[in-house]
This record gives C-alpha cells, sequence and structure tokens, in this order.
C-alpha cells in the first residue's frame, strides 16, 4: 500500500495520488491543513497523526477512511460521505459535519468540543470516550447504543433520539434535551445533574439511581427522605 510521508498535501497533488493510488493511499505525519478536497473520491485512504486543521472536505468522498491521531479543529467535513469512516484519538474540535453521511462511523477518544453534528445522517453512529462538550448533536439517533464514556456537558441533543440506550460514565449535565427522547434509557451510569428527567412523557421507564432521583427531586423543592 503507497504511503507518504512528512508530506504538504494541496488539491493538486491529492488529486494525482488519487489517479495513481484509488483506495489504497496512507498518510503519515502529512500536513494538509487549509487545504480544499471538496468533491474528491478518497475512499479508503488512511491517515495517522496528519495535521488537518481548517481544511475543506465539502461533499467529499470519504467512505471506510481511516483517521488516527490526526490534528483537525476547525475542520469542514459538511456534505461528506463517511460512512464506515474511524476516527480515533484524534482532536477535532469546533468542527462541522451538517449533512454529512455517518452511517456506521465509529469516534473513540476523540474531542468534538463545539463540533458541529446538527442534520447529519445515518444509523449505528457510535460514540466513545469523547469530549462533546458544547456540541451540537440535534436530531442524532443513539437508539438502543452503549453510549460509554461521553461528555455531554452543554451539548445540544435537542431531538435526539436515546429511546433504549445504556450509558456507562461519562456525563449529559446541562445538556439541552428539549423533544429528546429516553424512554427506557439505562441513565444510572452517568451524570444527569440539570436536566430535567421529571419529564414523564420523555423519560418514561428509563432507569436512574436512588441518589440520581434524590437530586432530581430536589431541583424541585423535594426532599427524598
Amino acid at each position: 500500500m503507497p504511503t507518504f510521508q512528512g508530506e504538504t498535501i494541496d488539491r493538486r497533488r491529492m488529486q494525482a495520488i488519487i489517479t495513481a493510488h484509488p483506495r489504497t493511499a496512507v498518510f503519515e505525519d502529512c500536513s494538509l491543513e487549509g487545504g480544499d478536497f471538496s468533491r474528491l473520491d478518497m475512499d479508503g485512504f488512511q491517515f495517522e497523526q496528519c495535521a488537518i486543521a481548517g481544511s475543506h472536505w465539502l461533499a467529499a468522498s470519504l467512505e471506510e477512511t481511516r483517521w488516527k491521531r490526526c490534528r483537525g479543529g476547525q475542520v469542514d467535513f459538511t456534505s461528506a460521505h463517511l460512512s464506515d469512516a474511524r476516527f480515533a484519538h484524534c482532536d477535532l474540535n469546533n468542527s462541522h459535519w451538517r449533512r454529512s453521511t455517518l452511517s456506521s462511523v465509529q469516534f473513540q477518544d476523540c474531542k468534538l468540543t463545539g463540533a458541529q453534528l446538527q442534520e447529519a445522517g445515518g444509523w449505528l453512529l457510535s460514540f466513545r470516550d469523547c469530549l462533546l462538550v458544547s456540541a451540537d448533536l440535534r436530531g442524532l439517533s443513539f437508539r438502543s447504543a452503549q453510549v460509554e464514556g461521553n461528555d455531554f456537558s452543554d451539548a445540544d441533543l435537542s431531538g435526539c433520539d436515546f429511546r433504549g440506550a445504556v450509558f456507562t460514565g461519562g456525563s449529559l449535565r446541562n445538556a439541552q434535551t428539549r423533544l429528546s427522547r429516553f424512554e427506557g434509557a439505562d441513565l444510572r451510569g452517568t451524570d444527569i445533574s440539570g436536566i430535567n428527567v421529571m419529564d414523564a412523557k420523555h423519560f418514561r421507564k428509563a432507569l436512574i439511581s436512588h441518589q440520581q432521583a434524590a437530586s432530581a427531586m430536589a431541583a424541585f423543592g423535594l426532599i427524598v427522605c
């Protein structure tokens, strides 16, 4: 598999690589910062320890790509096709994913503070041990998912579907949950302070601990004895 190391990759260079090595290129410690790779077909490419901050991938085809330890603050994946992509240990703070296709995409131990994922589509999207503080995740589906170690503090989760999800660790502290659905979710393993679990319609049959219940009641001025 052809590997490119330590190069600065601009659009013209990427087009040449795509022509010569479709679906097989590996980029290690390369700089793609500020580059415009919009609408290019890079399915199957691998990026490791690459700098991608401020780069643009509008409507690019990036299915089955692999991203490991990449630095990508403010990277723009708007409308990109990312099905079956994997992101591990990446810095993607303030990144943009609006209207992107994220079916079966996995994020592990990634920094996504302030990320904009509203209107992203796809099933089986997975986050594990990720920082999603103040991220915009409106309308995403986590139905029946294992939600492990994610920090959703102050995130906008309006309209998200968490029905049947099981939370392990992490936080929902002060998240916006307007019209979100948590029916049957197991919330016992996460911090739910600041959210209204007393909304019977959206939290029907959700599981919370005695301590969480006491804290929720205290927010309404009631004391659990």
